[in-house]
């Protein structure tokens, strides 16, 4: 689609399942820059004075309650394979109490065929969902009745709007025209009745958009940081198969950067903390950069190809490590990690 064109794309279900495919590879990972995470001290306490399964990994986020700050983060849908991975996760968040965040609709939008592969209330009808749209559909003829279309839909409980200029740049008929996006969802979030969160997709929201759009009505920010998987390598591979311009693959805002630099531009609004989230370790040390929940996508994406199962299998493991992380820190709730931050 060219930069100026709402019109229809055909080969998004095509699309998504080179996305899957190319998530997959090594290459789709950051190669030079890691999210900052590893360098965030983790107390240890050699007497903790308290009982590992004692620790409460439980909290509220959008006016939902969690068993654990974890949501499944954005990965896919329109087709019929991603549909399968959908109702994996959403069978496992469900049995977990977590969280999840649905991949792109837009393809649902343009392609109501392709609705079935995000409807995933039937295996969760009690799990917090978030619906996904990109930032920069609102500039080419989406408004107030996509997003609620978007929504209502699927049975979400609030909408993600997603940025990924990065993506779009390297994307083979990407949308590059974003003057006026800011302006545009400052407008349109006061009108959705229903929590809209502002997310990147893994290169990082920087201070300078975190400060603009603090103000605009966010529920949350998803600072989506640089160190796991990049979508510009995803989308070199995708249209070439290889990695052909690594240094603008490599551009990003680190995952504890972003965290920093959010909680600074925009106290008080409610940070999720994504990008090369890989253990329990990882979100713990999150939580003290001031996250509410963390969001997890690649290392489930193949857990969630093979079984349902297999993926609440990965997420008990992880939910493990966060709980034996708090424990050895002395921190005996989400709560008391987020009143020291790192």
């Amino acid at each position: 689609m060219s930069a100026s064109s709402s019109a229809p794309r055909p080969d998004l279900p095509t699309r998504k399942l080179h996305h899957l495919e190319a998530c997959l590879r090594p290459e789709s990972q950051y190669q030079g820059v890691t999210t900052g995470l590893e360098a965030v001290p983790w107390p240890y306490r050699a007497m903790p004075e308290l009982d590992l399964e004692a620790v409460d990994l439980g909290v509220s986020f959008l006016g939902r309650s969690l068993k654990a700050p974890v949501l499944i983060g954005a990965m896919t849908g329109g087709a019929e394979r991603a549909g399968r991975i959908n109702r994996h996760l959403a069978t496992a968040a469900q049995r977990l109490g977590l969280g999840m965040m649905l991949g792109s609709q837009r393809v649902m939008l343009e392609q109501p065929a392709t609705a079935a592969s995000f409807q995933v209330r039937e295996v969760a009808p009690d799990i917090l969902l978030l619906g996904n749209l990109g930032g920069a559909q609102f500039l080419l003829g989406y408004g107030p009745e996509e997003a609620v279309r978007a929504v209502r839909a699927v049975g979400a409980d609030g909408l993600a709007i997603h940025v990924n200029p990065l993506q779009e740049a390297l994307q083979s008929g990407g949308d590059t025209a974003w003057a006026g996006l800011g302006a545009r969802l400052q407008a349109l979030v006061p009108q959705l009745p229903f929590p809209v969160v502002l997310k990147e997709v893994g290169h990082g929201l920087d201070v300078g958009t975190v400060r603009d759009m603090a103000g605009a009505g966010f529920a949350a920010l998803d600072v989506a940081g640089a160190g796991g998987t990049s979508w510009a390598r995803v989308e070199s591979l995708v249209r070439t198969g290889q990695v052909t311009r690594p240094e603008l693959c490599e551009l990003g805002v680190p995952t504890a950067e972003a965290l920093r630099g959010a909680r600074q531009a925009a106290p008080g609004v409610p940070l999720i903390a994504s990008g090369g989230i890989r253990s329990g370790l990882d979100a713990a040390r999150a939580l003290r950069l001031g996250a509410e929940v963390v969001a997890v996508a690649r290392p489930l994406l193949e857990p969630a190809l093979e079984s349902a199962e297999a993926a609440e299998g990965w997420l008990r493991g992880f939910l493990q490590e966060l709980r034996v992380s708090l424990f050895v820190g002395g921190f005996a709730d989400v709560a008391s990690v987020r009143a020291e931050p790192g």
